[in-house]
């Protein structure tokens, strides 16, 4: 039945989106005020693309049609237009038809659906984002299948409809295509959209990153200013496409004239040549001007230095949303506003459009993303200082648009970079960030620090209200090296970039200092590795006797990486460089282990270290590996009984060992390293998400959507305890149920309804799962018993009407655990387990994964507790059921992440026996979803 709030315009369908090309466009609903803009459409489609549509010549839509494609009640008639600024640059429509193929209103839900593309932007993937939206609505709307006719020859939709992933079923009738699409998201249909997601964001990113032609607008005649200084960056960092200044102020006629080398004109439109990337640094009030003039042009991205947007206050965020919108109206990315710049090393861009002073940042195999500028100019120099150069770097300050998923989305098939280096300030979409992370960590290493705890000025996303270990954990969990400090980062990136993983945890130690090496051999243990004793090679060796040690602990099955610690030979400063060169030349003849040096005082032991050998290919030279992944250091660990794991990969061929000046940095480095290279190894089977057969997905929807009916935006709703054990029961979720006994008879009675033996509980707030003060009794097994159970628990705690007290069958006996789930707002969905009582609440031991959790991540959440052998046989104890228990987790990441309305459940206790386990308890609150997830069809963050 539809309602008047169903006629409503539905603004939550609205989004931006990334195609193909990298370029965007905008979806929306179409209305009737839309008339002209789909007229002036229409004329711009040539005849064969209205004849795919119509199926016969139609030159020119009649005020029938017009009324008819732009009137729509948004239930069982629905239009939507892709846009760009206010042009229509492609449309699709469903209608709701019958069983007989005529229109339909609700219960019918099967749709038919058509698609026109503008043919100056057919191959762009407008069509494909089409379909994943109107799909989404319809469904929302209550439609499951999708029919459409295709004439023989229109391969191109043919394609859309067959390439999307969804099952479908397709004849031949009356000289068309007839197709049917069912619209259940499948694996196949998610895999699909989000290959083509990383596709069009990866291309975003690269148009940014690898443009032909730069415009910086805002520079000064005087030369002083930012933009001055980033056009000279642009022009001494050797940028191999055209360059041009632009200065509104300078004079008429002067157009193409020299500005500090540079051919400047007073506005982009003047320039009379493409321009694929603008930089702007012109005062926040002159910014849009300059957006427009660009758009206008035809640019392709903005990098936008300009300050004076969210940073500022509300004021300045309210400009920056606008600022967004404006750029995406024109099809066009924006880095910033407040950003510090991007630089992209590769030899045939060579682009520097960044604040960052001389020298040149090297070519180098690490990317580099941050958020802020300061620490932008932190990590760039500690890179540089230590000879270390980038593939690219993007500091996206306030990052209104570009974040850091768009960089992750780019780097994962970037040949240039081996290792990401990222400062984050928050997650952004915590769902994307882990899902990309996950993918990014299983071909490179991807570092993170992450700062601001608390929400920012300039970013919309809330701080996290986890704790900080439980944030180092999920990271962990999707392969992130999460690091504190951006000092750790750079350690780490410099050993990551430089050497190859690690086999394992075992660590050679020698050097000419033994006191040095006890250090080193003291951080190895407190980092959980496996350190040899040192030896130790006394102060009068030689850079040969370090080679031949060297060589010898390379050599060695008993370890896994060397530390090398060096001490000044007095008076000897030549020796620095013929020690590198030792060293660099028992790596060459032993590759396939890591090598770290932790020296004192030694500066130019680092400088030579860090140098590439004379005989190294120059980095203009090096070989690139192909996308999407570079070369795979990941040593192979062999099978129990089987043939010796090949050798892993050696090192980048230019010699570079890390230095680090105290043995804690190089020891941390390193162990990151083993972790990672760990996790690698574990996660070379992600694991999967099981289906369940007695799940009832639907049904769980609908009651949600009826729960929340009364519900205002932005609340939340505790359900009561009948509606939470139906939800959980959909999901096949079983909670022992209870029987509210408000008096003795009361309790009697219901003990008769359950069976002996019950348990007597108290379920007042301030006494819920407090066994400890006595609100619980259990193994009731006669009425006179429970008459006596029920009289002293009043008499100590208190009346009935304050204790609540409820009757509840007995459970089988076994260990008391505790499953939860909360939607943090910067980390997403997040699944807890631990022991019940003492071990989680006050020693902390609980294990956390994001939601969706796979097999191996419930396997892993239940073995990863430090309480975990009392669940497997503790002193001769019965081992417990442990898959049932990890199925209670499989079940439950499913309803969280089904339903994102749902927003926390507590299971607790959860009693696990030898055999099945018994919910006990469960709170289960819900609020209305924002309106877009990352379950929902491919969209860029709104504002």
């Amino acid at each position: 039945m539809t309602t008047e709030s169903d006629l409503s315009y539905p603004a939550h369908w609205e989004a931006d989106v990334v195609l193909r090309d990298g370029g965007t466009a905008r979806i929306r609903p179409i209305t009737a005020e839309d008339a002209g803009r789909l007229v002036s459409f229409y004329e711009q489609v040539s005849d064969e693309s209205k004849y795919y549509r119509f199926f016969a010549p139609y030159p020119r839509l009649s005020d029938r049609d017009v009324h008819r494609f732009t009137h729509h009640d948004f239930v069982d008639r629905v239009g939507l237009a892709a846009t760009i600024g206010d042009e229509f640059i492609g449309t699709v429509r469903f209608d709701r038809i019958g069983p007989d193929g005529r229109p339909a209103s609700a219960p019918a839900d099967e749709a038919e659906v058509a698609f026109l593309v503008q043919d100056a932007h057919q191959g762009r993937g407008v069509a494909s984002a089409l379909l994943e939206h109107i799909g989404a609505v319809a469904r929302e709307r209550g439609i499951r299948r999708f029919a459409a006719e295709v004439l023989p020859a229109n391969t191109k939709m043919i394609k859309v409809f067959t390439d999307v992933g969804y099952q479908q079923k397709r004849s031949f009738e009356d000289g068309s295509v007839h197709l049917t699409l069912d619209l259940e998201p499948t694996a196949e249909s998610l895999a699909v959209q989000r290959a083509r997601e990383q596709r069009a964001e990866a291309r975003s990113v690269q148009r940014l990153l690898a443009p032909g032609s730069v415009a910086v607008i805002g520079v000064s005649r005087s030369g002083s200013g930012v933009g001055a200084a980033a056009l000279r960056n642009l022009r001494d960092g050797g940028f191999h496409g055209h360059l041009y200044a632009v200065n509104e102020a300078r004079a008429a006629g002067m157009e193409g004239d020299l500005l500090d080398g540079v051919r400047a004109y007073r506005a982009v439109a003047d320039i009379g040549a493409p321009v694929d990337l603008a930089v702007i640094a012109v005062p926040a009030e002159r910014v849009p001007d300059a957006v427009a003039d660009c758009g206008e042009h035809g640019v392709q991205g903005l990098v936008v230095l300009s300050a004076g947007y969210g940073e500022s206050g509300p004021g300045g965020l309210a400009r920056q949303r606008e600022l967004v919108r404006q750029v995406r109206s024109y099809g066009m990315r924006l880095i910033g506003p407040n950003a510090f710049g991007v630089i992209n090393t590769a030899a045939d861009v060579e682009l520097n459009a960044s604040l960052a002073p001389a020298p040149a940042t090297a070519r180098g195999r690490i990317g580099l993303f941050t958020q802020s500028g300061a620490i932008g100019i932190a990590l760039l120099s500690g890179l540089l200082r230590r000879g270390e150069g980038l593939s690219s770097f993007v500091s996206a300050g306030n990052r209104a648009d570009v974040s850091g998923n768009d960089i992750l989305q780019y780097w994962y098939e970037d040949g240039a970079t081996d290792v990401a280096l990222m400062y984050l300030e928050t997650l952004g979409n915590p769902r994307k960030f882990s899902r990309l992370a996950r993918r990014t960590a299983a071909v490179k290493p991807l570092v993170v620090a992450l700062g601001g705890r608390h929400t920012p000025a300039g970013h919309v996303v809330p701080g996290t209200r986890l704790p900080e270990a439980t944030v180092s954990e999920l990271l962990r969990q999707a392969g992130v090296i999460r690091v504190d400090t951006v000092t750790e980062l750079v350690d780490a990136g410099l050993l990551l970039a430089g050497q190859p993983l690690p086999a394992g945890p075992r660590v050679a130690i020698l050097g000419n200092s033994e006191s040095l090496g006890v250090l080193t051999y003291d951080a190895c243990l407190n980092e959980g590795l496996r350190p040899s004793p040192p030896l130790d090679l006394t102060t009068a060796a030689t850079p040969e006797d370090f080679r031949a040690a060297l060589t010898a602990a390379l050599a060695s099955e008993d370890c896994d990486a060397v530390v090398v610690t060096a001490i000044p030979w007095v008076g000897e400063r030549a020796l620095a460089d013929e020690l590198a060169e030792a060293l660099r030349e028992a790596v060459a003849e032993v590759p396939g282990k890591p090598v770290a040096v932790v020296h004192v005082e030694l500066g130019e032991l680092v400088e030579a270290l860090s140098a590439a050998r004379a005989t190294a290919l120059p980095p203009a030279a090096a070989p690139e590996p192909a996308a999407p992944a570079p070369r795979d250091r990941t040593p192979a660990a062999p099978a129990p009984g089987g043939p010796a794991a090949p050798p892993p990969a050696a090192p980048a061929p230019d010699g570079r060992i890390p230095a680090y000046p105290a043995a804690e940095r190089a020891v941390k480095a390193l162990a990151e390293a083993v972790r990672y290279a760990e996790w690698r190894r574990a996660n070379a089977d992600a694991g999967h998400v099981p289906e369940y057969e007695d799940i009832d997905e639907h049904g769980a929807a609908a009651r949600l959507t009826a729960l929340l009916a009364g519900v205002g935006e932005g609340a939340a709703l505790t359900l009561e305890e009948a509606d939470a054990r139906e939800l959980l029961g959909r999901y096949g979720i079983r909670v022992l149920p209870v029987l509210p006994a408000p008096s003795a008879d009361a309790a009697v009675r219901a003990a008769r309804v359950l069976g002996y033996p019950v348990a007597l509980k108290t379920t007042a707030p301030h006494l819920r799962h407090r066994a400890d003060l006595g609100g619980v009794r259990l193994d009731l097994t006669t009425e006179a018993e429970l008459r006596r159970s029920y009289e002293e628990l009043t008499e100590a705690l208190g009346k009935p009407a304050e204790l609540l007290p409820v009757v509840q069958s007995m459970a089988p006996r076994g260990v008391d655990t505790v499953v939860r789930s909360v939607v943090d707002p910067a980390a997403g969905a997040v699944l807890s387990f631990g022991l019940a009582g003492v071990p989680s609440e006050l020693l902390g031991d609980t294990a956390h994964r994001l939601v969706p959790v796979t097999d191996r991540d419930a396997a892993g959440l239940v073995r990863s507790l430090r309480a975990a052998p009392l669940l497997f046989g503790w002193r001769g104890s019965d081992p417990v059921d442990t898959p049932a228990l990890e199925e209670l987790l499989l079940r439950l990441s499913r309803l969280v992440d089904d339903h994102p309305e749902v927003t926390g459940i507590s299971l607790e206790p959860v009693v696990v026996a030898t055999e099945g386990l018994t919910v006990l308890s469960a709170t289960v609150r819900v609020a209305h979803p924002p309106a877009r997830t990352d379950l929902g069809p491919r969209t860029l963050p709104s504002y």
